[in-house]
């Protein structure tokens, strides 16, 4: 793999970037008329499909209540059969089981497997409007953020589009798998056939960071075997509009703590002389990123591979809505000179997620602290892997004449040395990303498109992470996520919701993927 010269500690930010090929807009399709069957099935039955998520939704998600959810499992697994499919469900010994369920299709050549999870976030239920497990139908939220009133059903068998079902998992990831099993139902129902075999896989320890899939990939690797995945999970575009993301960033946490004085000291007396920890802990830091968003690591950039042709012609594609984003964020400027959000994620980031010293206000009191901590998150981007970050971030703090342990200081290590720093690293795991331009990629958009009516929005990368990266290592097939929910859902925070527009143009979308792309994938071009 070749190595960018062009990104380098030296780089301007996003004026990195060459300029790209001019970008080649086709012409927008309307939907055809297996999209338009899927449609007047779901208007025919839009109370039962809510039904539905509603009574996977009453059902407690977090991932460490074991018998919640296994509630939740069971009742997928019943949900799949329903519809004649062979399902399973993957134990995991003492940990949360994975849900499995097959459609063999006769005569298909390509297998495809749609991937979300069904546990939740934690949730503090007196933060709620109302109880986070019962879900609630509300209309548009106001203009000033508040909720919208509370509704209760259909009204002549249909819901307003704009209405929104609140609760824990509502589209994390509750309905893009309502969304598929509706697909299911709504392709039968029109005549219409899977031109894949098709493969579901539902996690349930997701929201507590995964941390014993990779055992069940393993373990069910033959079971799992496909030639794609397809990543239900996240929001839409800004815009509202659909997209497609071909990669996600990694990620890495660090919590560093800075040592003092072993117990506090007057400042009057000791403040001249006595070394700060705050005022270590934030040197510390602006020694690792400048206020423009650049990382100042050694050799922090050295492994980079730029973003292709094809990367750069689908961002600078995309719907421009940092203006709109900064205006709602009550933010006068955006790093690197209000460069495009899309650009910036296709890069590394350092993140201080948070700083602790003394106290400050009315409990604020004039000592020397005893320590600092600040702690941070790195996401990463393709060929950057977590064990180099944690060594160049060693050897720079080294460098700049940190005295490094991984454990609390000895008291002979801070007698021998100024500068004293604890790292506790958290697990991490790499990025991801698939080409844009592999014949299962072209394909999907090209369906993508067709189901959507419009050109669909087509992004290098995810600013967020997800461990599609073990899936890879495990499974070495192309990932690709689509997802379906509306992108103020407030995810992982009070008062999630879904948008039922959402939820119906997810369940169009996965039906356009099942009956369209086998013709779609053998027809492209390589």
């Amino acid at each position: 793999m070749i190595r960018s010269r062009l990104l380098c500690p030296a780089l301007v930010f996003l004026g990195v970037f060459a300029p790209a090929p001019a970008i080649a807009q086709s012409a927008v399709p309307r939907p055809d008329a297996q999209a338009s069957a899927v449609r007047r099935w779901r208007e025919q039955n839009e109370e039962a499909i809510v039904r539905e998520l509603t009574t996977l939704l009453a059902i407690p998600n977090n991932a460490s209540d074991s018998a919640n959810i296994r509630r939740n499992a069971t009742l997928l697994k019943q949900l799949f059969e329903k519809r004649g499919l062979a399902a399973q469900l993957l134990e995991n010994g003492q940990y949360p089981p994975a849900v499995f369920a097959e459609l063999r299709t006769p005569g298909a050549t390509r297998t495809v497997v749609f991937y979300a999870h069904y546990d939740g976030q934690p949730v503090v239920p007196t933060d709620w409007a109302t109880p986070p497990w019962q879900p609630t139908q509300r209309a548009t939220p106001a203009a000033n953020g508040s909720l919208g009133v509370i509704k209760s059903g259909a009204v002549n068998g249909r819901f307003d589009p704009e209405d929104r079902i609140y609760a824990r998992g509502a589209s994390d990831d509750k309905a893009p798998i309502i969304a598929m099993l509706a697909a299911i139902d709504a392709m039968r129902a029109a005549g219409q056939k899977a031109t894949v075999n098709l493969k579901f896989f539902l996690e349930g320890e997701e929201e507590a960071g995964s941390a014993h899939l990779t055992p069940i990939l393993q373990k069910h690797k033959a079971l799992l075997a496909a030639d794609a995945w397809f990543i239900c999970d996240g929001p839409v575009h800004q815009s509202r509009q659909a997209q497609l993301l071909f990669g996600v960033r990694g990620v890495m946490g660090l919590n560093a703590t800075v040592y003092g004085p072993s117990r506090a000291l007057h400042s009057g007396h000791y403040g001249n002389w006595a070394p700060n920890p705050g005022m270590l802990i934030t040197e510390m830091i602006a020694s690792m990123r400048d206020a423009d968003g650049k990382i100042l690591i050694d050799r922090f950039y050295d492994d980079i591979v730029p973003p292709t042709p094809s990367e750069l012609v689908a961002a600078r594609a995309a719907p421009k809505v940092d203006e709109e984003l900064r205006r709602s964020l009550l933010l006068g400027a955006s790093e690197a000179k209000n460069a495009p959000l899309i650009e910036r994620i296709m890069l590394p980031a350092l993140n201080l997620r948070g700083i602790k010293v003394g106290q400050v206000g009315a409990l604020a009191n004039n000592a020397v602290p005893i320590e600092a901590e600040a702690s941070f998150d790195f996401r990463l981007v393709p060929n950057q892997s977590p064990e180099k970050i944690r060594a160049l971030v060693e050897a720079h703090l080294t460098a700049r004449g940190w005295y490094v342990v991984q454990a609390a200081a000895t008291p002979a290590e801070r007698l021998s040395h100024a500068r004293v720093v604890r790292l506790d690293w958290e697990g991490g795991y790499a990025s991801y990303r698939t080409s844009m331009d592999q014949p299962v990629s072209k394909a999907v958009r090209q369906v993508v498109s067709g189901t959507i009516g419009r050109d669909v929005i087509a992004l290098p990368t995810l600013g967020g992470s997800v461990g599609l990266h073990d899936f890879f290592e495990v499974l070495q097939v192309p990932l690709i996520t689509m997802p379906i929910v509306n992108h103020d859902n407030a995810q992982h925070a009070k008062d999630e919701n879904i948008r039922l527009q959402n939820l119906w143009d997810g369940i169009e979308l996965f039906a356009g993927l099942m009956t369209k792309l086998g013709p779609a994938w053998t027809g492209v071009v390589p």
